[in-house]
C-alpha cells in the first residue's frame, strides 16, 4: 500500500511517499463491528501500540496481504510488553493472530488476520510506520 514503508511479498519495498498535500494520521485499525474493547479505551489501546511501535520497532515487512511481521528490539521488557499487549487486543479483537517470537537479532512480532480484516492489518500496518518514523523521521521501516 502507497505510504507504508512496509515491504511487500517477495521482499520488495514500498517506500514512503512524499506528502501531496495534508495527510490524515493513522485511522484506527479495529473496525466498530470486530473489536468489543469498550469505545472509550480504544485510543489508550491504539496509545500504547504507537509506543511500542516508537521505542521498539525496527522495521515492518509484508509477508503476505494476511500477514504483517514486525521487527522490534530486543531491549529489556519489550518482549514482555509486547505478549501482553497482544494478549490483550486478542481478547478484543478475535480476529487478529499474534505470534512474539526471539530472533538471533532482536524479536518478530506476526500479526496475522482472516481475508476479510486485510484492511485492519493495513491500517496496523500504516499506524506502525507512522509511529516509527515519528519517532526517527530518517527510518523508513
Amino acid at each position: 500500500m502507497s505510504g507504508t514503508g512496509a515491504s511487500r511479498p517477495g521482499g520488495t519495498s514500498d517506500a514512503m511517499a512524499p506528502a501531496t498535500g495534508a495527510e490524515p494520521a493513522p485511522a484506527a485499525w479495529a473496525p466498530v463491528d470486530a473489536c468489543t474493547l469498550p469505545t472509550p479505551e480504544r485510543p489508550l489501546r491504539e496509545t500504547e501500540f504507537d509506543a511500542l511501535f516508537a521505542r521498539s520497532l525496527r522495521g515492518v515487512e509484508r509477508r503476505a496481504p494476511t500477514w504483517l511481521r514486525l521487527h522490534l528490539e530486543a531491549e529489556a521488557g519489550v518482549e514482555a510488553r509486547a505478549r501482553d499487549l497482544t494478549a490483550r487486543e486478542s481478547s478484543c479483537c478475535t480476529f487478529f493472530g499474534f505470534r512474539v517470537a526471539a530472533v538471533a537479532d532482536g524479536l518478530t512480532l506476526d500479526v496475522r488476520v482472516p481475508e476479510a480484516r486485510i484492511a485492519v492489518l493495513d491500517g496496523l500496518a500504516r499506524r506502525a510506520a507512522a509511529a516509527r518514523v515519528a519517532a526517527d523521521p530518517r527510518a523508513t521501516t
